[in-house]
């Protein structure tokens, strides 16, 4: 009787380090997921703000005065333009 009781005593008490085990294991995964939710979010806060940094450097006036300015580009005179136009038949 007495060797069963240990047993079992000794079953509990491995159940129940298992349990804290488990639940300390478990703790831990959840800090880690809730800090990478919070690193998503902060990414995706950069990511919008890139986006609008990218929208605003590529507006079409910007493009224009770094064409004209830098690289001395100018609209040509329309006597020098020719506009092409697609042949019937697709070819």
């Amino acid at each position: 009787m007495l060797r069963t009781n240990m047993a079992l005593l000794f079953f509990v008490v491995f159940c129940a380090l298992g349990v804290v085990t488990s639940q300390h294991k478990g703790r831990k995964l959840f800090q880690a997921l809730e800090a990478e939710q919070e690193r998503a979010k902060q990414l995706d806060v950069e990511f919008g703000q890139l986006q609008l940094e990218l929208s605003t450097w590529a507006t079409h006036p910007r493009v224009e005065k770094i064409a004209r300015e830098r690289l001395r580009m100018r609209v040509p005179e329309a006597g020098r333009l020719l506009v092409a136009s697609p042949r019937e038949g697709g070819q």
